[in-house]
């Protein structure tokens, strides 16, 4: 049976290879989502917007809560809020999608030649996809209620990067063990609901005593939450040795999941 390579420089490899394909795939799962729609692609805008006014509602009208300021408005808290939540809805796609990936794409096992391990990649660009457009709805947000938005939000593709890597980590080994333990499918949805609110995204980290926030710093999306907004909203000094941590463990994650894929991979096609 084939071995399939798994040192750290393979995965460029097949990326640059099949650059093509990638794209071709990534473009076909971002439209077919909205495909036979009425709305289309707009669907994609409504989503978050719904979302938001739900999340603002309970939390600055009925829970009261606040990120500081007594005097805040509800608009700069929909804003704030906003910010986490689409960090975490990139998140919560790739990784709730990647225990199926292989089981829904069979005809994809069945043909040799073809790169099983560009499927996490193809899902992270549809997710990215969506994640642009909710920026992008965000920024209307902030002009439109003045709200500054500060250069150092040029930096966000820079501060994401170690989150995508461990994205991309974590999607490969779940995308393998989808393939033999099919319960990872639930699972997983409920741990990326945990992540939501163990995150700093509807209460700010401050508000937990210390001990609470030590542990709430091991969850993977609280410090990309905390930086996308110091950048973006508050033009506060990034914190670059954090930073540089995650990224060694963003790394860390993308390699030992590329390589967990790529030596389990030669059983997807007995099992399934």
């Amino acid at each position: 049976m084939k071995n399939h390579p798994v040192s750290p420089t393979a995965v460029f490899e097949t990326l640059a290879r099949n650059r093509g394909l990638l794209w071709e795939l990534t473009k076909r799962d971002f439209v077919s989502r909205y495909k036979g729609s009425i709305f289309g692609l707009a669907w994609s805008l409504f989503n978050p917007l719904l979302m938001l006014a739900i999340y603002t509602f309970v939390f600055s009208v009925a829970f009261k809560a606040r990120w500081g300021a007594v005097d805040e408005s509800q608009v700069n808290f929909a804003i704030v809020l906003f910010s986490g939540l689409i960090v975490h809805a990139l998140f919560a796609e790739c990784l709730v999608r990647a225990p199926t990936l292989i089981v829904t794409n069979t005809n994809y096992v069945k043909k040799v030649v073809f790169p099983l391990e560009i499927l996490p990649l193809m899902t992270m660009g549809s997710a990215l996809g969506n994640f642009m457009v909710s920026l992008v709805v965000l920024m209307f947000f902030c002009i439109l209620s003045g709200t500054p938005l500060h250069p150092a939000g040029l930096l966000l593709p820079v501060l994401l990067l170690p989150l995508l890597l461990m994205i991309l980590g974590f999607s490969w080994f779940l995308a393998s063990l989808g393939v033999y333990l099919r319960d990872f499918a639930q699972v997983i949805g409920m741990l990326t609901t945990v992540a939501l609110f163990l995150a700093p995204i509807f209460y700010p980290i401050s508000a937990l005593p210390p001990a609470y926030q030590s542990l709430l710093i091991l969850n993977p999306i609280t410090l990309p939450v905390l930086q996308v907004r110091d950048a973006l909203l508050w033009g506060e000094p990034l914190n670059w040795g954090a930073w540089a941590i995650s990224l060694v463990v963003g790394l860390t994650v993308f390699y030992l999941g590329f390589a967990w894929f790529q030596k389990t991979r030669r059983g997807f096609a007995d099992v399934l």
